[in-house]
């Protein structure tokens, strides 16, 4: 049973199903497209058995994490995921990753609603002060997406990344919870 833990008009986040939604994880790996815009490591399909394991690891690795899987509200499906960790509570920091999986639930808005729904959980719920996002120079959407939410580009790591035998900048993007507010009550900057 998937729980709804925040809610929106398009979708909603809740909690990860290990056996239904690792099928559906599994069948984004299989789509080169996907690899390329939303992971930093190699690119590789993995079996559902994988995708399993590897959340497994990933959630022992990192107790302060925070993994939804996103849904439309129609009809339940799975869509995306989106994390919150590397979280230090001390200095109410932490780092977010989104992916809409299915090229055609993309350009749809379902990232940037959920994007929102994952900022006010985030800095009003667990009281942080900023998150971080990052992303790759080619990934046009994604950066476009961050920015009209608050994001700013902070870091250009100059040719990190080596895709389809090409060097590409890594972007690290940062939000503050105040610039966040001002943005979310229609206060200009400046």
């Amino acid at each position: 049973m998937i729980e709804t833990l925040l809610e929106g008009k398009l979708v909603y986040l809740g909690s990860f199903d290990p056996e239904g939604d690792a099928e559906v994880e599994s069948v984004w790996t299989h789509d080169p497209e996907y690899t390329h815009l939303f992971l930093m490591e190699p690119a590789r399909p993995l079996s559902p058995g994988q995708i399993r394991k590897k959340h497994q690891a990933e959630g022992k690795a990192d107790q302060e994490r925070f993994f939804f899987s996103i849904r439309k509200r129609e009809d339940n499906r799975m869509i995306g995921l989106v994390v919150l960790d590397w979280i230090n509570w001390p200095s109410g920091y932490g780092r977010l990753a989104l992916v809409i999986g299915d090229p055609r639930d993309r350009g749809h808005g379902y990232g940037s609603e959920a994007l929102q729904l994952l900022l006010k959980y985030a800095f009003t719920e667990l009281n942080l002060s900023r998150l971080t996002a990052f992303t790759f120079e080619y990934n046009l959407v994604g950066i476009h997406m961050l920015e009209k939410a608050g994001f700013l580009i902070e870091v250009r790591q100059r040719q990190a990344i080596n895709r389809r035998n090409q060097r590409w900048d890594l972007l690290v993007l940062g939000a503050l919870k105040e610039d966040w507010q001002n943005m979310v009550q229609g206060v200009q900057p400046g």
